[in-house]
């Protein structure tokens, strides 16, 4: 658009029309309106004046047939007038006449238009299609006379106020005339126009004000003030209505940089008060106009005041859903606006991922947040990852909480609809996680829109993504959408059904399952099955028939891979079907499935006769059935007569304590073991008889299962009781007479029958295993279903039992390091699976490989050298020897053969030479408690689980104080350990991946039982107080280093039955030790478990658990004001005391109880960390220059100084277990980084160790006097060095790297001059560190140390390269110490270059791998040096040049014959301005 100004003559007329300048546009209209009236007595000439101009002009004003008649040349008609009233051309004395005319036409066309007709008349046009045509629009367009007929137009509007809206254009005159004002060529005066406009607007009706205001960009064009700007922001805070005409003016004028600023502070401003309906205008406004200056404002304000209403309850009714329908419409155009915003602005993603990112509390989130995550998500962005990432990470910290999903899915129905596939989608990524607060996040998501959308394509779209699921191979993801199967069908299993044909994609993936997921498979289909069958619908009922149909090919299927799968479907059909308390109401289905439940109950058994692991799969998982439930009578009657034939399987009967018939079994004589109601027992375990039986050997195979079944049908239908059976617990064993565990007995035995001997103590374990099982239900308090003597009859024979299971395994675990054989499976649950194979079972098979593939190999070597030492006999028979042990399934391991390197000593036929070793003739097997042999812990995971319920045996002793050294508690403690042990195996399994304790502690997971952390976590509840007091008993008798007598120990196993306990051996002080080490471990892994994460409570009690009987407040001075007792702070602190107690204790006698409780310590801390808050390193570092603020750093202080306590500990003492450090440099390794970590400055404490300490130490393999310790860490010697100098290396290395990312940070901002000469001052101590460190290899000679060096100087230059654009950024301000730092450095660089290249001439191939890397970093380091001081103007500073070949000692090396070129030798840098370390005949290179 075109603007101009008409130029006034040199003496301006008063009576003049023409417009002011534009510096006097205000004081323009006053002047001008009153002349019309002035001449009101000539308006007839006027008006006759004006149509003889226009009829001049060719248009005639008064047409009797409809507005006036215009030229056909518009243009020559608009340039006519404009000539006419032109005075620019006109001579001085023409000029009055011209202004003269120009007023006389503008007074008339006023009397002319006065008349409503003839003012629609001028304002019509002759042409429906040109709006040009119009009288009114060409004379707008002659510019001596448009600012004066634009004043009488719009004085004109105010007539026509009181139109009636929404009336035509052409009836309504007021919108007429605007229409006029719109898309001219130019308008002469903009600023005087405009502020008349502005007038006529603040007066104007609304509909019109509406009008006006989305007209003004077409009106004013581009020229705008802040007059305009102030104006419309004063008509919205009057009027909110015309808020969408507002926004659309400020959207389509051309604003400054200013004026837009205000626009959008005025639009902002009206997010809380404006109306829902226009929302949707005011975001898309809001987030077009954002910019890289403004984008975090606008951002901030709409997360601030935008509220989503939404519905809190997500279960309401579709009732209550229809009141809401108009606050949904409105929020989905909102959301709608907000996604087509958010699509085209890349800006606004970003800021806000970067606004999201920053909030880490739970209130800090509002539904406009998730909402914002949902619609960048559905975008499909290339940030799309970057949205699954940060909604992950929220969910994981539970800042995104399940109720606001919930108002964004409830609450926005038809939205969420449109755009179903990305919440599916969100969904997916989530269940895929490994977090599993992810994954019930997502199985949330899946849920909420199951329930929300009942719609057959919703729903379909949601089950065929959970089948997707179920294919994934992350166990994780399939079990968490199985769960979720298991929720909706149990709540909608009706609506499910005609979804079957979908459903039943999960039986495909049948094969690929573990147990656990197999019974949430079945779960789903039975209670599919089971609402099918209440249904008359035949497509329903197919649901049962199919299932049935596919669990019956199962169960007769050969494989017993997919028997499990029948077993477990056929038990999860009788679990649904058969259960007593849901039966239908018909009788005849009742009996229907009665029928049908003991017919496949019936082939379960009959396919399983030929598999005993397939029965011992039934029998187990009949009973964890009953344990939950019970089921209807006729089935119950059915199980009972099937477990008739236990007695007569398994017991045989005894007169007067003794077996009717003493005849022998496959040569062996038996003796009755164990018996525990002396002669009163009517019955034994007939266990040698069935193990010699060639035919019934497989019978003891399911003698646990079969047992676990009959207690659990006996608990079930006596109240809980087991009385019925209780003659079980006490009878005797009949086992191998103990004659053959001596070596005259074991010398004459077959190897068959010394096979016999090892299943029946095997058996004999297990068969104690399930006795410990059903009976120790007995005596928890909870069930309170026996008297107080009968269950101090059952604890008596518990403990004695418990015994009895230690001393069998211990007996077996000597067997078969005698004659290893592979034993049957008991627990065939992992044996089964198809893709999770048990880690011990694989560890076996590595070992059978391991051994085999070095025997083939010392077999190859043998063909072509023969030794000196070895015969031709022993070479063939090695081969023989082997393939035995595979065909038999030998368990064998390189320890094993390392301590037996004859074969023949494992052979059966000749083995009796490996019991001579250990034993005379006459005298028994020597059976040493607690047993460290490894030749039994591969095969435990065959055993059957003890199950949680057991722990409660720990709970027995009631020890005070002053009865600790009671020797019937002492002979307790083996039994206390064994629980322990197995306490630690089940936490290990049920630690999450992720929480993985600092140091690899314990041994793997054993033999788990098939129990869930709630199982776990309710039965350890109570076990808290147990633990600490067999805690503090076992450090109060390591302490006082009493031994008990070995006769008393024997007599207390001997007391139990056990044959054969003069050979007993049992360690106190070992057994001790062990038991306070798997405490602590336990405490350990207890503070790591998921449920001390949602039940605080929980946590609370294990902290109150171990608290010290009185807290040292002296220590904590800093910690002001003490916590009160009973807060989490105080109880911290008090079992942090405890702990740091024991650990002092530790040290006089233990380097191992020591180790471990500092790692307890340090969990501890962990664990405050996360409760109580989290320490920074400002704070950790002000720890010496202040007081500290918070628990937390205080027991950071006091952990750092257990650990120094610990290396500064003299551990050789030959009068305590302290034999010395040898095989523990691991440990002083994870010491010395505690040490480190906790430090009040770590660089200054690896600079003292580094540049002091580790130079004083020896490397002489002397542990005595002759390793004199120069320093003040005994932990410093010859076997720990490696350990020291690897940690220090390590740590210095992670520290530059944190000062990469200061300095980095800091590079973009302007870092004042202290905290870069700080910086600096962190860089020179790294540097002084690796100048030390890589320097001892000048007087160290280790090839590993030398390793090191090269390959931690490599990593540190790479890192040191990352700072040079910090250093060239400061080098003017700080020359003096950028130049020393990289001076220093060079003394590192020296020496890696003299070791590179000794390591190659020696060919030392355990370095050589690291040498490439380390030389081209040492490379890159010389240029980036070269650059730094070009780039600074001090290249005269630089010079380069080849370096003389010498050794690590300094000595020139006259012959270069190993090195490959001269090349090789890396060129050097030096720096002038100091003492030049080049010799004086090399030459400097001028570069």
């Amino acid at each position: 658009m075109v603007f101009l100004s008409r130029k006034k003559p040199p003496p301006p007329p008063p009576s003049s029309s023409s417009a002011p300048p534009p510096s006097s546009s205000s004081a323009a209209p006053p002047p001008k309106f009153p002349q019309p009236q002035k001449k009101s007595a000539v308006e007839p000439d006027a008006v006759e004046k004006m149509t003889a101009i226009l009829a001049e002009a060719g248009c005639t004003l008064n047409n009797p047939y409809g507005p006036p008649c215009l030229p056909s040349d518009l243009h020559a008609f608009r340039r006519h007038l404009t000539t006419r009233f032109s005075s620019c051309s006109a001579s001085s004395a023409e000029r009055d006449s011209v202004s003269d005319l120009c007023s006389v036409f503008v007074a008339g066309f006023s009397s002319y238009i006065q008349s409503p007709s003839n003012l629609r008349r001028v304002l019509s046009t002759c042409s429906s299609t040109k709006r040009d045509d119009s009288l009114v629009r060409n004379l707008l367009l002659v510019s001596p006379i448009q600012l004066d007929l634009q004043e009488t137009l719009l004085e004109k509007l105010p007539e026509y106020f009181d139109v009636v809206s929404g009336c035509s254009l052409q009836e309504d005159v007021a919108r007429l005339i605007i229409n006029h004002f719109r898309w001219l060529d130019f308008i002469v005066n903009p600023d005087v126009f405009t502020d008349k406009l502005m007038e006529v607007l603040s007066i104007s009706p609304p509909h019109l004000k509406k009008e006006i205001i989305g007209s003004l960009p077409e009106i004013i064009g581009d020229h705008i003030s802040r007059a305009v700007v102030d104006s419309l922001e004063k008509m919205l805070q009057e009027d909110s209505s015309v808020v969408v005409p507002v926004l659309d003016s400020f959207s389509n004028l051309n604003l400054d940089d200013q004026l837009q600023e205000q626009a959008l502070t005025v639009a902002i401003s009206c997010i809380r008060t404006i109306d829902a309906e226009h929302m949707p205008y005011l975001l898309r406004f809001l987030l077009l106009a954002a910019t890289q200056a403004n984008v975090r404002r606008i951002i901030s304000q709409i997360r601030q005041q935008l509220k989503f209403t939404g519905i809190s309850q997500p279960c309401a009714s579709q009732n209550k859903l229809k009141g809401k329908a108009p606050a949904y419409n409105s929020e989905g155009s909102i959301l709608h606006a907000l996604r087509s915003s958010l699509r085209f602005k890349n800006i606004l993603c970003q800021e806000i991922i970067k606004e999201l990112n920053g909030l880490e509390k739970p209130r800090d989130f509002k539904v406009i947040d998730i909402w914002l995550l949902i619609l960048m998500y559905m975008n499909e962005d290339p940030i799309r990852k970057s949205i699954e990432k940060i909604f992950k990470k929220k969910v994981v910290d539970g800042c995104i909480q399940e109720a606001l999903l919930d108002q964004c899915i409830c609450g926005n129905k038809e939205f969420v609809k449109d755009n179903f596939g990305s919440f599916i989608s969100l969904a997916e990524h989530l269940l895929s996680s490994k977090e599993e607060k992810a994954r019930e996040f997502g199985s949330h998501i899946y849920t909420r829109l199951f329930e929300g959308f009942a719609d057959n394509y919703s729903r379909q779209e949601i089950l065929g993504a959970l089948v997707t699921h179920v294919g994934s191979d992350n166990n994780f993801e399939v079990s968490s959408v199985l769960e979720m199967m298991t929720v909706l069908a149990k709540k909608y299993a009706q609506q499910l059904l005609p979804f079957s044909s979908h459903i039943n994609g999960i039986l495909d993936y049948l094969e690929g399952f573990t147990v656990e997921n197999l019974h949430k498979v079945y779960e789903v289909f039975s209670l599919l099955a089971l609402s099918a069958r209440a249904s008359p619908d035949s497509f329903r009922s197919s649901v049962s028939n199919e299932l049935m149909m596919i669990v019956r090919k199962q169960i007769s299927h050969p494989e017993l891979k997919y028997q499990k799968m029948g077993l477990v479907g056929t038990l999860r059909i009788v679990s649904s079907l058969g259960d007593a308390t849901s039966v239908p109401d018909c009788s005849s289905s009742q009996v229907s499935d009665c029928g049908e439940i003991l017919e496949l109950l019936k082939t379960s058994v009959d396919s399983c006769r030929q598999s005993n692991l397939a029965l011992i799969i039934f029998y187990d998982e009949f009973a964890a059935i009953l344990n939950q439930k019970l089921l209807q009578p006729e089935i119950m009657e059915w199980i009972g007569k099937h477990l008739g034939e236990f007695e007569s399987l398994f017991l045989a009967d005894l007169d007067n304590g003794e077996m009717a018939n003493k005849s022998s079994y496959s040569g062996l004589e038996g003796d009755l073991w164990m018996n525990l109601d002396g002669s009163i027992s009517p019955i034994c375990l007939n266990i040698l008889a069935l193990a010699s039986s060639s035919s019934e050997s497989c019978c003891l195979q399911i003698l646990p299962s079969n047992f676990l079944l009959l207690s659990s049908v006996e608990r079930l239908t006596n109240g809980g009781s087991l009385a019925g059976i209780d003659a079980l617990l006490g009878c005797p064993l009949h086992l191998p007479s103990s004659k053959y565990f001596a070596a005259a007995g074991w010398q004459s035995l077959t190897k068959k029958q010394r096979e016999i001997l090892s299943l029946s103590l095997y058996y004999a374990a297990n068969w104690i295993r399930e006795l410990l099982n059903a009976f120790s239900s007995q005596i928890d308090k909870r069930d309170g279903c026996i008297s107080q003597a009968t269950e101090k009859d059952v604890t008596t024979k518990l403990l004695m039992r418990l015994r009895n299971l230690i001393f069998l395994e211990s007996l077996l675990n000597n067997l078969i390091t005698l004659s290893p054989q592979s034993l049957p499976e008991l627990h065939p649950y992992s044996a089964t699976s198809q893709h999770t194979e048990h880690p011990e079972r694989k560890n076996e098979k590595r070992k059978l490989q391991d051994d085999d593939a070095s025997q083939r190999k010392g077999n190859m070597k043998n063909k072509f050298k023969k030794s000196k030492q070895s015969s031709v006999d022993e070479h063939l028979r090695q081969p023989t020897i082997l393939d035995a042990f595979k065909k038999a399934g030998v368990v064998t391991s390189q320890t094993q053969l390392h301590e037996n390197p004859s074969p023949s000593s494992l052979d059966g036929r000749i083995a009796s030479g490996s019991m001579h070793e250990t034993c005379s003739g006459d005298e028994s097997l020597s059976v040493k408690i607690p047993q460290l042999s490894p030749a039994l812990a591969a095969q435990r995971f065959k055993f059957r689980p003890l199950l949680p319920q057991c722990l409660s045996i720990l709970k027995f002793p009631k020890v005070q104080s002053q009865n600790i050294r009671n020797p019937e508690y002492k002979t307790e403690l083996p039994l206390y350990l064994y629980l322990l042990q197995d306490l630690h195996t089940k936490l290990d399994s049920l630690v999450p991946p992720g929480k993985l304790l600092p140091f690899k502690r314990g041994s793997p997971p054993g033999n788990l039982g098939r129990f869930k952390l709630v199982e776990l976590v309710s039965q350890i509840k109570g076990l808290f107080p147990s633990l600490r007091m067999h805690l503090n008993t076992a450090m109060s008798l390591l302490i006082k280093g009493e031994e008990t007598s070995q006769t008393i120990w024997r007599d207390e196993f001997a007391k139990a039955g056990n044959p054969n306990t003069s050979n007993i051996v049992v360690s106190d002080s070992l057994i001790y030790t062990m038991v306070c080490k798997e405490v602590l471990l336990c405490f350990s892994k207890m503070l790591t478990l998921p449920g001390f994460e949602t039940d605080k409570s929980l946590l609370l009690d294990l902290l109150e658990a171990f608290q010290p009987t009185d807290i040292p407040v002296d220590s904590f001075a800093d910690l002001q004001p003490f916590p009160s007792p009973g807060t989490k702070d105080y109880l911290f602190i008090g079992v942090y005391c405890f702990f740091e107690d024991i650990l002092n204790n530790a040290c006089s006698f233990s380097f191992d109880l020591a180790f471990e409780c500092l790692l307890t310590l340090q969990l501890v801390v962990t664990s405050a960390q996360k409760y109580i808050g989290k320490v920074s390193e400002e704070v950790i570092k002000k720890r010496c220059v202040g007081p500290i603020q918070g628990l937390v750093p205080s027991l950071h202080a006091k952990l750092g100084t257990s650990a120094e306590k610990l290396l500064r500990h003299e551990w050789i003492d030959e009068t305590t277990d302290n034999k010395g450090l040898k095989n523990k440099g691991e440990m002083v390794q994870n010491i010395l980084r505690i040490y480190l970590e906790t430090s009040g400055s770590t660089s200054d404490l690896l600079d003292e160790l580094a540049c002091t300490i580790l130079p004083q130490a020896s490397l002489s393999k002397s542990t005595g006097e002759d390793d004199a310790h120069d320093h003040e860490f005994p932990t410093l010697c010859s076997a720990t060095f490696r350990g020291w100098y690897k940690t220090l290396h390590e740590e210095n290395l992670a520290i530059l790297n944190k000062l990469v990312k200061v300095v980095s940070s800091e590079k973009r901002q302007n870092c004042q001059s202290e905290a870069t000469e700080a910086h600096l001052r962190d860089i020179q101590k790294t540097v002084n560190v690796i100048v030390s460190l890589v320097n001892l290899c000048r007087s160290h000679d280790k090839v590993t140390i030398h390793g090191m060096a090269i390959k931690y100087g490599g990593k540190y230059v790479d890192s040191f390269l990352k700072v040079f654009d910090f250093l060239e950024a400061h080098i003017q301000d700080h020359n003096e110490l950028v130049i020393q730092l990289v001076k220093d450095l060079q003394k590192a660089t020296r020496t890696l270059q003299t070791l590179c290249s000794e390591a190659k001439g020696m060919k030392q191939t355990a370095i050589t791998s690291k040498i490439p890397a380390t030389k081209r970093s040492l490379e890159r380091f010389l240029f980036h040096v070269k650059a730094l001081l070009h780039t600074t103007s001090r290249g005269s500073n630089f010079w380069m040049g080849s370096l003389k070949h010498k050794d690590l000692r300094g000595q020139i090396v006259s012959s270069q014959a190993y090195v490959d070129n001269e090349t090789d030798e890396v060129e050097e840098e030096t720096m002038s301005g100091g003492e030049d370390p080049m010799e004086a005949d090399e030459l400097p290179l001028s570069p």
